[in-house]
């Protein structure tokens, strides 16, 4: 709209100012100089950029109108603009993908050591950390009827894993590299970890007191509807890929399972707006679409920044739409909602240019000759309102959208 706008404002009164000129030099006198104002005022009333004013707003405002009822709240029209553009999503795996409810699923401790024993120095670390993860250690620890001690000295990187003394001991839960920083050994267990991670299951190194003590892992299971998601976004020709801090082995097997075919795994949170930046860099228009606070930079720096709206507060400031009902399911829609938007937008300032291109000319009085017709500015007016309708009247058909 703005585009055209600078185009057509001054080309309009440059065609009324020709108009003008050209009467008065056909007729001169006092009556012709009447003629030619009527001309001139027929011209600017007719071409009255109303309808352009509101092609853009008008179908925004029930594009996001129409949006909020389906339960997708969109944050102005630059980011549904940005989203009818979109052509490659970016997927945070858990609580985006997956249900963000993991549970206990393995104990596997090394000889020496029994699993109630090694579980219970896990949750009691697990129990001071707020990720996901841990929630779901500590509530399978407590099924299990595992006592739990009290944690001092806790440390958590994110991306790597935590630590903490329980008891005089010092417990270290996380990847390979954590443990192998502190001069741990992990590749007794390296076999068995990838085994679980074929399986779709997180494995967690455990360490005490320096030593290699076992793993435990656990399980996400995907959403309802993320398998379709998947699939309706590649059907709207979206290359979609999956962007997790998870095992790659994880990743693919949970990929595999809802038809992402491009996994970028092992990421650390700081780095999921480093891969955001080199997907633009390729000439790409990115969404990503996160729930937690890790995202918040991502959402922030992609085209469009999408949050689950069960997600943190922070994902969703930061995002410039949020799914607030359906999680992933959401997602095609409100990309479908998006071009479907633009689409109005653009034949709005079709129709309302066509409907210039033919009206003001009959103002200038182009057709005089011809037929002896003159468009007096009442007249102008009436059809200038006509054109405003025309393009309300479009504008609001959206409100009967239906995702495909």
């Amino acid at each position: 709209a703005d585009v055209v706008s600078s185009y057509f404002v001054p080309i309009v009164l440059g065609i009324a100012l020709v108009t003008l000129a050209a009467w008065l030099a056909v007729d001169p006198t006092a009556s012709g100089f009447a003629v030619a104002i009527e001309r001139f005022v027929a011209v600017l009333v007719i071409a009255c950029p109303c309808a352009l004013g509101l092609a853009t707003p008008a179908a925004v405002a029930v594009g996001t109108g129409r949006g909020a009822e389906l339960g997708i709240l969109v944050k102005g029209g630059a980011a549904l603009e940005a989203a009818s553009r979109v052509d490659t999503v970016l997927l945070d795996k858990t609580g985006t993908l997956t249900e963000g409810k993991p549970t206990l699923t393995d104990v596997v401790p090394l000889a020496g050591w029994d699993a109630a024993e090694l579980l219970a120095l896990v949750a009691a670390v697990e129990r001071a950390s707020e990720h996901p993860v841990a929630r779901a250690i500590v509530q399978g620890a407590e099924d299990r009827g595992a006592p739990l001690a009290q944690v001092s000295s806790f440390r958590m990187e994110p991306g790597y894993g935590i630590e903490g003394d329980v008891a005089g001991r010092l417990v270290r839960i996380g990847t390979s590299a954590w443990l192998d920083r502190a001069g741990i050994d992990a590749s007794p267990l390296e076999s068995e970890a990838e085994r679980l991670a074929e399986r779709g299951r997180t494995p967690s190194f455990v360490a005490v007191d320096g030593e290699l003590a076992g793993l435990v892992a656990v399980a996400d299971q995907p959403t309802a509807g993320a398998r379709q998601a998947v699939s309706s976004l590649k059907r709207m020709g979206i290359e979609v890929a999956m962007v997790t801090g998870d095992r790659r082995r994880t990743a693919q097997a949970v990929a595999a399972e809802l038809g992402i075919d491009r996994v970028i795994a092992e990421v650390r949170p700081e780095d999921k707006a480093r891969v955001v930046a080199e997907e633009r860099a390729r000439g790409r228009v990115v969404a990503m679409v996160g729930d937690g606070v890790n995202d918040a930079p991502a959402l922030a720096g992609a085209h469009v920044g999408v949050a689950i709206g069960t997600g943190t507060d922070i994902a969703v400031a930061a995002a410039d739409i949020a799914l607030l009902r359906g999680g992933i399911s959401s997602l095609p829609v409100a990309l479908q909602l998006a071009r479907r938007t633009l689409r109005t937008i653009r034949q709005n300032l079709f129709w309302a240019f066509i409907y210039n291109v033919v009206g003001i000319p009959i103002a200038a009085g182009a057709l005089y000759l011809w037929t002896g017709w003159l468009l007096s500015p009442v007249l102008a007016s009436a059809a200038m309102s006509l054109s405003s309708v025309s393009v309300l009247t479009n504008s609001l058909r959206l409100r009967r959208f239906a995702a495909a």
